[in-house]
């Protein structure tokens, strides 16, 4: 038993290895999935590899190529399914035969319709020795915003908001910075850092006039998007001072003369809404069409509520200043429709995070607690 409680731990610990290695591409592997390689022999390590999208090759690939020759006989640890079919890269599953790696221990299966368990059956069939689970939970963690891109075939939405401690965006008369202090700031960059694209309202953009930046440099541009649905968005605004693409989302009725204005400095797109709401279906199937698979929402309260009632919203992540502002601010999410707490939004796998004076708490959405969207 001692043997292999032992065995255990040191599988164990080469999955975290390759997990931690797969996430050294947070931010520069989209629209892919973040994937790390950790090649063993004799309880050694000889290669690692992980997957960049600008540089084409799989994790897998990178490590076999590391380890040349020592690569027959190893161990191959993946936190995710290798792929089976022709993509900008040949098939990983024939680099892996071809190596003749002895035994592949994969986290979890890659639910692409290309893949999705075809790269597991390969292996077993060439005499492979496949090993599944281990480290699942957080190989699942790692990868949700793909896992959730290809199994939902839209967007994985985070809901990003800083607020007082009574749950307030702003005072009364519209002053919000700063309202939380500069950990919690740096850590919101930290978090556009992680997502395709940025969508505030354009309530947001006419009261603070945000540029949307990501302070760390990275190779994927942050895509911005506005919900706009009669294009009030000046044309000067500061976020077209880069040279991120943005997309506005707009009304079908919008002003002809203000849409042949904007489309010089953005793409614009027409959806349905009503009563001033945009469809949000609509707007995250443009989106994942232009294959966005990951979302973050940056205000402003109405459309924190329309995202949140419409069951768009996969995870919440909200800053904490030490403030009280009262009654008269402006809240952070509009009305919901809440009755009763029974009908109130849950949240799960709830986290806290001290910032230096704020904090930051992290969850997830429970859909059973929503109506069907």
């Amino acid at each position: 038993m001692e043997r292999e409680d032992e065995s255990e731990a040191v599988h164990d610990r080469f999955m975290k290895r390759a997990i931690a290695l797969a996430r050294r591409g947070v931010g520069r592997v989209s629209p892919n999935p973040l994937v790390g390689a950790v090649l063993v022999k004799k309880g050694r390590v000889v290669a690692e590899g992980y997957h960049l999208y600008e540089k084409k090759n799989h994790a897998e690939v990178v490590a076999l190529e590391r380890a040349g020759r020592q690569a027959a006989g190893a161990s191959l640890y993946l936190n995710l399914e290798p792929c089976t079919h022709q993509g900008r890269t040949p098939p990983c599953v024939d680099r892996i035969v071809e190596a003749r790696v002895a035994q592949v221990h994969v986290a979890v299966r890659d639910p692409n319709p290309q893949v999705a368990g075809k790269g597991i059956r390969r292996l077993r069939n060439q005499g492979i020795g496949v090993h599944e689970g281990l480290c699942r939970g957080e190989a699942i963690v790692l990868n949700e915003k793909y896992l959730h891109f290809v199994q939902r075939k839209r967007p994985f939405v985070l809901l990003k908001l800083a607020m007082t401690l009574d749950g307030k965006i702003a005072t009364g008369s519209g002053q919000s910075q700063w309202i939380t202090g500069a950990q919690a700031r740096k850590e919101v960059h930290r978090l556009r850092y992680e997502y395709d694209a940025i969508l505030v309202g354009v309530n947001t953009l006419l009261q603070d006039d945000p540029s949307l930046e990501v302070r760390w440099t990275r190779s994927n541009s942050i895509i911005k998007v506005i919900l706009d649905s009669r294009l009030r968005t000046p044309p000067k605004a500061k976020l077209f001072k880069s040279s991120d693409r943005v997309i506005i989302f707009c009304g079908r009725q919008a002003p002809k003369k203000k849409f042949e204005t904007l489309s010089k400095k953005a793409t614009l797109i027409r959806v349905s809404g009503k009563k001033g709401e945009l469809n949000w279906k609509e707007v995250l199937a443009h989106l994942a069409r232009l294959k966005i698979t990951s979302l973050m929402i940056e205000g402003g309260a109405q459309v924190a509520a329309s995202a949140l009632q419409t069951g768009m919203v996969q995870k919440i992540h909200f800053f904490y200043g030490p403030r009280i502002v009262g009654g008269s601010g402006l809240s952070g999410i509009e009305d919901l429709g809440v009755k009763r707490l029974e009908e109130a939004i849950k949240l799960s796998g709830v986290r806290l995070k001290h910032l230096s004076g704020d904090f930051g708490v992290e969850a997830y959405v429970d859909f059973s607690s929503l109506s069907p969207s």
